[in-house]
């Protein structure tokens, strides 16, 4: 059984949910904040749509949230060899130098709910409501810009997603970022067709 299909109902995130609802936290200060107070903001400048599943049997309890905009791959700027990884399935009259992309802005499990695959389950959840028929807009990709940590990173690769760039030093030249230390954050990608085609 799915808890998240099964047990839960997503819902936008609003200041209605925000005040009815226990604290959130996934147990990172940053998506804590985000998901209890800067949502609101992004939502009213258009940057972004913030949703939350809610338990259905406890409605108080906020299970996990995500935040998505829309976004595109750029692909004139890539190395050639990921340029090519990334278009290597797209159609040869339908290839082109700009992909289109969900960016997954923000992403977070209540820590009450750790280790129980909900991370996953939202994951896939994700996944399949942008293949979905009734989806409003063209998406071939979802993309993330993952804190460079262990557990982030480790956590999108094994949903699927794959490192825009091989190296940091390529991501760091791509994005004009000055500095030879460790990237705050790796750009992730995750091609949607791979679903669509295992249908």
């Amino acid at each position: 059984m799915a808890f998240l299909k099964d047990k839960c109902i997503r819902v936008p995130l609003s200041e209605r949910i925000i005040s009815a609802c226990e604290p959130f936290s996934c147990g990172n200060k940053d998506l804590d904040e985000f998901f209890s107070v800067d949502y609101l903001g992004y939502a009213r400048q258009l940057m972004g749509k913030t949703y939350a599943f809610l338990e259905i049997a406890n409605p108080k309890e906020i299970v996990c949230a995500f935040t998505v905009s829309n976004a595109s791959i750029f692909t004139n700027h890539l190395p050639n060899a990921r340029r090519k990884r990334i278009g290597k399935d797209v159609p040869q009259q339908k290839r082109d130098m700009i992909y289109p992309a969900v960016l997954i802005g923000r992403l977070g499990v209540n820590s009450k709910f750790m280790r129980k695959h909900v991370g996953t389950e939202l994951m896939d959840s994700i996944k399949s409501w942008f293949i979905d028929d009734d989806n409003k807009t063209g998406c071939r990709y979802l993309v993330v810009d993952a804190y460079n940590e262990p557990a982030p990173c480790e956590y999108y690769l094994s949903n699927g997603f794959s490192f825009m760039f091989s190296t940091e030093e390529q991501e760091r030249q791509y994005r004009n970022i000055a500095g030879d230390g460790p990237l705050h954050t790796r750009l992730m990608f995750f091609d949607l067709m791979q679903i669509v085609t295992a249908q």
